[in-house]
């Protein structure tokens, strides 16, 4: 007992802040979601994830050696499987560091195999935090997003590794599915969404981390296989949604490396760059951000490595800073910079970092400053990689914004001696939108490129409506507004109309409803029932199988015409919603005008693809 009043003073000594360093994030209320660019909170006001990561609970085992010697963990730094400096500091004092930095969110990383891991952590991991004693590395986990959230701070999940090992070589931990398989991944992120689906300051689920290639294979972007990162994502942040937490955001980050790092060789770090082609529709709208990681010592071209696998191309760091600009842009910054398009989202850059030791290189402190400045040029959301590091090691390891010696002693990137302090500062501090952020239109892409892509959540529930067909539905709260001649794509929108019904869909397959006119003449029109919206489409190989149908909540135009597009785009001036089926031909209708029907032929020489929509006006 007197040793437990001994540790209740002294903590009590401990975990407050001094009131010169006290800090206080700043109010918001859960949950989060997106309009256009913008991640906002519940009363729609602008939420900047201004971020950090705190590692450690995936692994800092480098994958050699005794797993409780310091010198096999990643830069000596040994976790001990849980967020880093719980052995220096008790927990609180750590969260009350990360407000005073003047962040508001915590990148939490995690590994498939901590979530499964029933073997407690050693004392020494949680020496400073004895109330963690005897926990296993979730518990701890645990624990740390309560005092996270607690002290206002939002956390987002990240599913780092596969195993619990530092990350990210040829590891095991490349794809979601390289060490284990994907229906056992999903399942794993299916659980931690549910676990923390009372705390609704847990917002956001990162799907996986620096998708990579393996030795022999390359992950893809929308492929169909089970290297298809693309369709991964989709499946696993549908089921986050439906299964365990709706209020989460569903956070995708690009690919990072695909290709053979030696030059004569195809390879290239992909990013975001597939993301304008082929983007993603979740059933739940506004929820889903995008994400990227950049380093100085990588490059577009250039894996980072020194010696085996380095190539001669530059890497960020060697490119002058307008080349470095328009990379950044074309790599990822363009999916939130051009709005009103299928793939515009908000872009947080998850990870960026550089060592702050004074033998820091010119080279390497250029590009920092110039990236701290594009960051704040775009308004863009980040997240800083690490927090955490220990004191002992920074000169070898100098990349923390907070660093813990063993007597608990901290010191900070806002410290006098730490070169980066005035880019950090400015950083933090910097102008950006702010405030309450306007609705504005949402435009989707449908891609049934592989099997079904359903993304009603009623017609889910409604079953099939049409068997043996590949069938496409745009989400419940927006229609379908354009085309493509073949593949099969979509375009899906809410614009200028609010009035989708709750009443039965219906599917249509022949022309009871075409009774406006001939307006294809010689093609067959599937038209929707008067008053009701063109919502999905279902096709047989190229040739469309039926129309899908919603009914309006309020009275529709009537007024119509054909939009051909048989022998080459016919969409409005500006392209509204951007190019949904890159390559082929593409019908669209107005801004103010609903999709009525389709038309298309099977005659000789035709295989049935959409020819024609009918666009109807939205008002009468």
């Amino acid at each position: 007992m007197a040793r437990l009043i001994v540790w209740i003073l002294l903590a009590a000594t401990l975990v407050v802040p001094s009131p010169a360093r006290a800090a206080v994030v700043e109010a918001w209320t859960a949950p989060l979601s997106t309009r256009g660019r913008y991640i906002v909170d519940a009363t729609g006001a602008r939420f900047k994830l201004k971020s950090g990561n705190w590692h450690g609970a995936s692994g800092t085992w480098n994958g050699d050696g005794d797993q409780n010697d310091d010198a096999a963990h990643h830069a000596g730094e040994n976790a001990g499987r849980v967020p880093m400096g719980l052995d220096r500091a008790p927990l609180t004092r750590i969260v009350a560091g990360f407000a005073e930095l003047g962040l508001n969110s915590v990148r939490l990383p995690f590994s498939n195999e901590m979530v499964h891991d029933p073997q407690p952590v050693a004392d020494t991991a949680v020496a400073a935090n004895p109330q963690l004693r005897g926990l296993t590395p979730l518990q701890v986990y645990d624990a740390v997003v309560t005092a996270l959230t607690g002290a206002g701070l939002a956390v987002i999940l990240n599913n780092h590794t596969n195993t619990t090992r530092w990350c990210c070589g040829v590891d095991g931990n490349e794809r979601w599915n390289a060490s284990q398989s994907a229906a056992a991944w999903e399942q794993d992120w299916v659980f931690m969404a549910g676990r923390y689906r009372s705390n609704p300051r847990v917002v956001g689920a990162d799907l996986y981390n620096e998708v990579r290639r393996t030795v022999l294979d390359d992950p893809n972007w929308g492929l169909g296989d089970d290297h298809d990162w693309f369709a991964a994502a989709q499946r696993a942040g549908e089921r986050i949604l439906a299964e365990a937490n709706p209020g989460l955001l569903i956070i995708v980050e690009g690919i990072n490396w695909t290709g053979i790092p030696v030059d004569g060789f195809a390879h290239e770090r992909p990013t975001l760059a597939p993301v304008r082609q082929l983007s993603h529709t979740l059933t739940t709208s506004g929820k889903l951000v995008y994400s990227a990681h950049f380093y100085d010592y990588t490059g577009p071209n250039h894996s980072g490595a020194t010696g085996t696998g380095e190539t001669t191309d530059p890497r960020y760091r060697d490119l002058s800073r307008a080349d470095l600009f328009a990379t950044l842009y074309q790599q990822a910054f363009y999916v939130a910079a051009e709005t009103g398009q299928h793939f515009t989202a908000p872009v947080w850059i998850s990870e960026f970092g550089i060592d702050g030791n004074p033998g820091t290189g010119a080279s390497q402190r250029a590009w920092f400053g110039n990236f701290v400045d594009y960051l704040i040029q775009a308004d863009a959301d980040f997240a800083y990689w690490p927090v955490v590091g220990w004191q002992e090691t920074r000169a070898a390891n100098g990349w923390a914004l907070l660093f813990w010696d063993e007597a608990g002693n901290r010191a900070s990137v806002n410290d006098a001696g730490d070169w980066r302090t005035a880019d950090w500062q400015r950083l933090i501090a910097a102008p950006s939108r702010n405030g309450q952020v306007d609705p504005v239109a949402r435009w989707s892409m449908l891609s049934p490129d592989h099997g079904d892509y359903v993304q009603s959540l009623r017609m889910r529930a409604a079953g099939d409506w049409d068997n043996g067909a590949r069938k496409a539905a745009c989400p419940d709260d927006q229609r379908l507004i354009g085309l493509s001649r073949t593949g099969n794509r979509a375009l899906c929108t809410d614009v200028s109309a609010t009035a989708l019904g709750t009443g039965a869909f219906q599917a249509v397959t022949d022309e009871r409803y075409a009774t406006s006119g001939d307006w294809a003449s010689g093609y067959t029109k599937f038209q929707c029932p008067a008053g009701s919206f063109l919502t999905g489409y279902a096709a047989r190989g190229a040739a469309v199988s039926s129309a899908l149908c919603t009914p309006s909540s309020r009275t529709l135009g009537t007024a119509g015409r054909t939009v051909w597009f048989d022998r080459g785009d016919n969409r409005p001036a500006g392209s509204p919603g951007g190019d949904f089926a890159a390559g082929n031909y593409k019908g669209q209708c107005t801004n103010d005008e609903y999709a009525a029907g389709i038309a298309f032929t099977r005659r000789a020489f035709s295989s049935g693809n959409p020819a024609a929509l009918y666009c109807r006006s939205l008002v009468g």
